[in-house]
């Protein structure tokens, strides 16, 4: 099995490399290429990523490449984690929203379409020349904004599926306070990328007791210090927003705090310096505690899962995705992209019903949703004015001052990525 990784340079990969080493009997792999530009840096990156497998007995060989066209050749599933613009792009989206009282951040609000309108470029490149390399390969997407990158795939049509870590962090995180294995946990996960609820936690299947009110009884403070929101906003909701929800709940809290710290990317960057010495070191052999700090936690097992069921070698599984509507949510459209659990096999994944989503929170689902089709449309199309349509429509914008300041900021900053500025 060949598979292929797309920002192999990142520091995100040591922890996808130990999921494959511990999880060798879901996803038996024999080559692991990793790609990325920064020949340097994924120099690092492979050799520590050769000594982890080693560590751990693994046989995969490890192949570290700039060229994308060879390392697609012949893939059976390429991962896409790849930055465009790196992490100072990412400072830029975290900062000038916070000029106009808006929040700033790399994946909603205006940040996240600035990200957007850098990426589904790139990505699609990438998908064309592994279409062409390896037709039936999978490409899994973990490229944020997962939701909008995903959509650009799928309506290209390429074979795609969305991956986010949200989902497991949380199920990891209920199965300990439950004192349940992570497997018998089963969350009824809806709504998009980064703007999801669990509707209901229930044990032992799909079908077992939903204990979410327990949960939330016994457990509530430490759930609401995870999402930094109060313990009484979860109890009168009786669901559990992702921590991307206090961005829209406490949206102008939020500006306050992000007005008065250093960035995230700025601590980010400060930590993947050391991550990638730490890296440069040969006698290092396993992922160092502080990439649990960096972000992406159980990305790994999230990735292994999924990349197996697409592959057959799992016989099918119900994991969280990002994928077609098509009717789960019925006052989306069909084409949009949702994330919410799907049976997973090797013909593609298919996504399970839910039941009907709360006006409180489908509202806010169906606002975001078309923001995300005029986003897409701004990236695949250019210019200002499709830029100001996608701010306008951003339930963290939604005023036309706004939407005009930020759209002249959103071009200044991201003219070398916009062919169209």
């Amino acid at each position: 099995m060949r598979l292929v990784v797309v920002g192999g340079g990142s520091t995100y990969t040591p922890e996808l490399v130990d999921g494959f080493a511990r999880l060798r009997d879901a996803l038996p792999v024999d080559e692991l290429v990793l790609v990325d530009p920064a020949a340097e840096r994924l120099e690092v990156v492979g050799g520590v990523a050769r000594r982890i497998l080693a560590r751990q007995g693994h046989p995969a060989k490890v192949t570290t490449t700039t060229d994308l066209d060879a390392a697609a050749d012949g893939a059976d599933a390429v991962l896409l984690q790849l930055r465009v613009g790196g992490q100072a792009a990412r400072q830029q989206d975290e900062t000038w929203p916070l000029e106009c009282g808006c929040v700033g951040q790399e994946t909603t609000g205006a940040g996240g379409l600035a990200k957007a309108l850098r990426t589904v470029p790139v990505v699609l490149d990438i998908a064309e020349r592994v279409r062409r390399a390896a037709p039936d390969a999978w490409i899994v997407d973990f490229t944020n904004p997962v939701g909008i990158v995903t959509r650009a795939l799928l309506d290209a049509g390429h074979r795609a599926v969305g991956l986010c870590n949200v989902a497991i962090g949380l199920q990891r995180k209920f199965a300990a306070l439950l004192g349940a294995a992570a497997a018998d946990v089963h969350l009824e996960h809806v709504g998009l990328n980064h703007l999801t609820w669990e509707l209901g936690v229930r044990l032992g299947g799909p079908d077992g007791p939903d204990v979410l009110p327990a949960l939330l009884a016994e457990h509530g403070d430490a759930v609401a210090d995870d999402l930094r929101l109060p313990r009484g906003l979860l109890d009168r909701l009786g669901v559990v927003p992702s921590y991307y929800l206090r961005y829209f709940y406490a949206h102008d809290q939020v500006v306050d705090e992000l007005r008065a710290g250093p960035s995230r990317a700025a601590a980010v960057a400060d930590m993947e310096r050391r991550l990638l010495r730490m890296y440069a070191d040969p006698a290092l052999d396993e992922k160092p505690a502080l990439l649990a700090e960096r972000g992406g936690a159980f990305y790994s097992e999230a990735a292994v899962d999924l990349v197996a069921s697409l592959l057959g070698g799992r016989g099918g599984a119900v994991q969280v995705v990002n994928a077609r509507n098509a009717g789960t949510l019925p006052f989306l459209p069909d084409d949009a992209v949702v994330e919410v659990q799907a049976a997973v096999d090797g013909t593609g994944v298919r996504p399970l019903p839910v039941r009907p989503l709360d006006p409180l929170y489908a509202g806010l689902v169906a606002h975001v949703a078309a923001y995300e089709e005029l986003a897409l449309d701004a990236a695949l199309r250019g210019g200002r004015e499709r830029v100001f349509r996608a701010l306008l429509a951003h339930p963290l914008v939604g005023q036309y001052g706004y939407a005009d300041t930020l759209t002249d900021r959103l071009v200044a900053h991201n003219r070398e990525h916009l062919a169209w500025a």
